[in-house]
């Protein structure tokens, strides 16, 4: 009897540590979310590389378009390598080739920009002169840059957990603002995470974003806003980025000063 009585009793204290166990899991992680998310660029940079796929959405003359990415990315020498795919041509054309983008640091690399670029040729065009910092120029928000904006968050709540990929992840919403964000950045990322925070509608960037339980990003969508030249009115970009197979190799070689085109371009 007292056997038995025991095993039941071990049973009983299981079932509870069980119990406590899943409250733990799946209740809000330790730590601010706001402190957590200002370091989640940091886990990138111990991952060393991974995949990633990019999503840019905005409505542009009552026209919703979307711009497809998918690459590969070097979180420690912050190099990319992107195959851009942009919406077939209003006229209905043939769809465009798909544009290859090296992100470097100050430096945004395009090759098939068209516009009467040779086809041999890449367009370089320096970051830091672009009032977005390259978050929505090159149809793909850099990863890095991506993940750095978080360092700016303001205000941010765990919504719960859920899953990205397969992967099980937390779910973080909140904001950041571009202008801490840049002053809390790696150097790279500290000139155009500026001036996007001067050249955006407003420095202020909603966000939803997804940590696996090694803290690396999974996925982050950002809400820019920005003055359209012509009209002055706010235009509303949703920009998502997915990260997943860390550790992928990430070979990016940046190209000779011969192979880029020293001609204008063509606004497109």
């Amino acid at each position: 009897m007292t056997a038995v009585a025991g095993v039941v009793c071990c049973l009983g204290l299981g079932a509870a540590g069980c119990a406590r166990s899943d409250a733990v899991a799946q209740g809000p992680p330790a730590g601010d979310p706001v402190q957590v998310l200002r370091t989640a660029a940091d886990a990138l940079v111990e991952a060393g590389s991974s995949r990633t796929r990019t999503s840019l959405e905005m409505a542009t003359g009552g026209t919703r378009v979307t711009i497809l990415g998918k690459g590969v990315y070097d979180y420690r020498k912050r190099l990319g390598r992107l195959e851009v795919r942009l919406p077939q041509d209003p006229a209905g054309a043939a769809d465009r080739r798909p544009i290859t983008e090296l992100l470097a640091p100050g430096a945004l690399y395009m090759k098939n920009r068209g516009a009467g670029v040779p086809a041999d040729k890449w367009v370089r065009v320096d970051t830091a002169t672009l009032s977005d910092g390259n978050l929505v120029t090159g149809g793909a928000t850099d990863p890095f840059a991506a993940a750095e904006v978080l360092r700016g968050t303001s205000s941010a709540a765990f919504v719960g957990r859920t899953e990205v990929a397969g992967a099980r992840v937390r779910h973080y919403r909140g904001t950041a603002d571009l202008e801490a964000a840049s002053q809390a950045a790696s150097e790279v990322n500290r000139g155009p995470l500026g001036a996007a925070a001067k050249g955006f509608a407003t420095a202020r960037v909603p966000f939803d974003v997804y940590l696996d339980d090694e803290g690396r990003i999974r996925k982050i969508r950002h809400r820019f806003s920005f003055v359209n030249g012509e009209r002055r009115e706010p235009v509303a970009v949703a920009s998502t980025t997915l990260l997943y197979g860390f550790g992928a190799p990430a070979d990016v070689r940046l190209p000779a000063d011969e192979d880029i085109y020293a001609g204008r371009i063509a606004q497109e």
